[in-house]
């Protein structure tokens, strides 16, 4: 199959016109009218994955994030990303990204997350006034209200995290639920606007972590954590969609973050 008719079936779900302007989403090695003939879904493209698509038999790897995010101005194998896009186009291998398009898109990566965490009634959090129902971020409520602690343990449990860090306890249950998957300190305020009782979300720093008012908590549950569902995702696209080609989960899609608890 060529990898346009696997790109395009793709981007009918997460359209590359979503995407943010500082992202590179899209085919990143490879031609269009390139046959290829299996694909490994993964969050990364590390060597421990190219090890495992030349293993499988997979001439396409399509990842979350693109292993080219800022310009290359040499190729003498001295990073792992040169390293990973030298063997990728002497082994034959394809690789592409749905990033930041598949994360605003409607259906998309805090939408699997919400459902993964037991959100219901979910509704875009940050819309793009552009693009009806897309946006970055959900919200949406628990069946049931549930003590702040409870919860963030079955979250904890749920997406495998090491450790969740989160800002002082508000003394309420949590009923409200805003999240986003991967870097969400941006979408602080749109959460707080929410009237969310928790935001989940990754990457926050220090100061993010002093909520005015103690009004809602925040809380971080990791990048990878919170992004490991794209695998899931792009599972049902392909077989939704593309019925007759073969299509793997990576079991080589590690977190490069450690935790000693």
């Amino acid at each position: 199959m060529k990898i346009k008719e696997i790109t395009d079936v793709i981007e009918r779900f997460a359209p590359l016109a979503l995407q943010e302007s500082y992202d590179n989403a899209g085919l990143i090695v490879g031609r269009p009218d390139d046959e290829v003939h299996a694909a490994l879904l993964a969050v990364d493209v590390t060597e421990e994955v190219l090890d495992e698509a030349e293993r499988e038999g997979c001439d396409l790897i399509v990842a979350h994030h693109p292993i080219v995010f800022h310009p290359l101005k040499r190729f003498n194998s001295s990073t792992g990303v040169e390293r990973c896009v030298e063997r990728a186009i002497r082994r034959g291998i394809a690789l592409y990204a749905c990033h930041t398009n598949l994360d605003s898109a409607p259906g998309g990566m805090s939408w699997r997350l919400a459902q993964l965490l037991g959100v219901e009634n979910a509704r875009v959090l940050e819309p793009r006034p552009e693009s009806p129902g897309a946006g970055f971020g959900v919200v949406g409520e628990l069946p049931e209200p549930r003590l702040l602690e409870e919860y963030l343990r079955f979250v904890k449990e749920t997406l495998r995290v090491g450790a969740v860090r989160h800002s002082a306890p508000t003394g309420r249950p949590v009923g409200r639920v805003a999240l986003c998957t991967g870097s969400g300190a941006s979408l602080m305020e749109a959460a707080r606007r929410s009237g969310c009782d928790l935001y989940i979300t990754a990457d926050l720093k220090y100061n993010d972590f002093m909520t005015p008012d103690r009004d809602f908590v925040a809380a971080d549950v990791g990048h990878f954590e919170s992004e490991y569902c794209v695998i899931d995702i792009l599972f049902d696209v392909f077989r939704k969609n593309l019925l007759t080609f073969a299509v793997r989960k990576s079991r080589c899609s590690r977190n490069p973050i450690y935790y000693l608890v």
